[in-house]
């Protein structure tokens, strides 16, 4: 596989932004073993956002030679107070994560798994720390509470503001304290990357290639301007549909679903089938009676945008996504139904999930 291919492989969708497309042209010219990361904070069931869309992107990147890192960010969640910081609790959400996304089809032989809690035993990692908060700012760090989730005005706890140097840290001391060569968050998390990228040279380190993919909008619908706000959450049942939801779920969530008529830019059904069907099937296909012009099958998500802005009506496109995501998710329940699997997701869709 020649550079040109590797990198179509990497920008394919869900990938939102490359910062800089000619670093990462550089990097796979380069011949040598790249590394790429991403990181979770175990909290709540896996959607198709952070389970299905994540397994699809990790796949890019190792298809296209790319090693890659989960990052378990149990020490995260507990700074974040999700599981009401319960360390244990948080622990055994990390463990039902890793079988969700081997669930949903990720290449396990070519990624590696790190947890937080154990990153941060190694001693070089708070002395990083230490000289990344030399060469930054209060303001600066506030403003990057986002990744967290938060708004700079929910800040309380100085615990957030020890959040967004650490994700920082990490960026340089994963792959055995050699730090990695691509950050491939979501772009929720772009607002860290960057404040890695302004800082490294300082340190003397390598700056990290940042990939950053788009976020699930939320079944409700994403306001203009507030995507990140507005994306599929955990938090908010409704506006998500998880791994292990039923035929009969995905149907009745759908059927709310914000689908206006003609409208393809924020519309969360189509979303679905953009950055989820057509990147696992070839073709979907919509079933109508004779009297509306009968089934219709479309080969790629722009033959399916342009019917839609046609007059493709949505609660034809709404029964298409939950028949083709019903048969997307059908193996992900089967894999929960039994073993550690099972007992997991008994766990998991047990406890109280926080914010």
């Amino acid at each position: 596989m020649d550079t040109q291919e590797r990198l179509e492989l990497i920008k394919r969708d869900p990938t939102e932004e490359v910062v800089t497309e000619e670093e990462l042209s550089a990097l796979l010219e380069s011949g040598r073993k790249l590394v790429a990361y991403d990181g979770f904070e175990p909290s709540g069931l896996l959607h198709l956002g952070s389970g299905m869309l994540r397994t699809i992107k990790t796949n890019d990147f190792t298809e296209a030679g790319v090693e890659f890192i989960i990052y378990i960010a149990d020490w995260f969640a507990y700074l974040n107070n999700k599981l009401g910081g319960d360390l244990e609790k948080i622990r055994k959400v990390g463990e039902y994560f890793i079988e969700g996304w081997k669930a949903c089809g990720m290449d396990m032989k070519s990624v590696k798994f790190v947890w937080a809690s154990e990153l941060v035993k190694d001693p070089e990692y708070w002395e990083t720390f230490l000289k990344l908060s030399t060469h930054t700012t209060v303001k600066r760090v506030m403003r990057a509470v986002t990744i967290a989730g938060r708004k700079e005005s929910e800040v309380r706890s100085a615990s957030l503001l020890v959040y967004p140097l650490m994700q920082a840290t990490d960026v340089l001391m994963l792959n055995g304290g050699k730090g990695v060569d691509i950050c491939q968050l979501g772009m929720d998390q772009r607002k860290v990357n960057m404040l890695v990228r302004d800082i490294v040279d300082a340190l003397g380190r390598k700056k990290p290639v940042a990939v950053h993919h788009h976020l699930l909008a939320g079944l409700k619908g994403a306001r203009m301007g507030k995507e990140e706000e507005d994306k599929m959450s955990k938090s908010k049942p409704d506006t998500a549909i998880f791994i292990h939801d039923s035929r009969e779920e995905i149907e009745r969530k759908l059927r709310k679903a914000y689908c206006p008529e003609k409208q393809v830019e924020g519309n969360p059904v189509l979303e679905i089938a953009r950055y989820i069907l057509f990147r696992r099937f070839d073709r979907l296909e919509v079933k109508r009676p004779e009297k509306y012009g009968g089934a219709v099958e479309f080969l790629s998500f722009g033959e399916l945008a342009d019917a839609y802005r046609k007059g493709l009506h949505p609660a034809d496109l709404k029964a298409a996504v939950a028949e083709k995501l019903d048969e997307l998710l059908e193996p992900v329940r089967a894999h929960f139904e039994k073993g550690k699997a099972a007992e997991l997701y008994e766990f998991v869709r047990n406890v109280q999930v926080t914010r």
